[in-house]
């Protein structure tokens, strides 16, 4: 773990170097021709211990969200009420309810300008968020709505324009 991740060698979790793992995520669906959203699952000591990017386009499947992609790469645990799920862009009601469901007691979120996802979800339940306005989460997704904005539509539930 990076000395500037923790302090007295507890997790500092608004520490950027998580973000950017997530953000390294969302770069990597992008340019596979997906949605550019990452995510990251890290343990109490700080380590990743999955990593997931959204492969909705990749693999057809419109669950494959990147913080749900990131649950299943982290396989069958009992240590879920010890993590913490780092996300480029606020939850979705989906991303929002795996969260719950498996007791994640804290998300950090790299923008939620580009989306308001279930945020109230999360903290009606209890679970610590914390937010960035990351410059980097933000133009990436800014460049999808720009550069793609039939497949953002898609993403969010909204119709095709025009």
């Amino acid at each position: 773990m990076e000395a500037s991740s923790s302090v007295h060698g507890q997790p500092r979790w608004n520490s950027p170097h998580w973000l950017r793992e997530a953000f390294q995520q969302a770069k990597e669906s992008w340019d596979e021709g997906g949605l550019p959203i990452g995510a990251v699952l890290i343990d109490a000591e700080g380590r990743v211990v999955a990593r997931g990017h959204n492969e909705r386009v990749q693999s057809g499947d419109p669950t494959s969200h990147a913080e749900i992609t990131c649950m299943r790469h982290a396989g069958r645990r009992r240590d879920w009420n010890t993590l913490t799920l780092v996300t480029t862009l606020s939850p979705c009601a989906m991303c929002t309810g795996a969260t719950i469901l498996f007791g994640i007691p804290r998300v950090v979120i790299g923008e939620n300008l580009t989306f308001q996802g279930r945020e109230d979800w999360l903290e009606q339940q209890g679970v610590e968020v914390i937010r960035h306005r990351d410059a980097d989460c933000i133009a990436l997704m800014r460049r999808l709505q720009h550069e793609r904005p039939d497949l953002w539509r898609e993403d969010i539930g909204l119709p095709p324009q025009g």
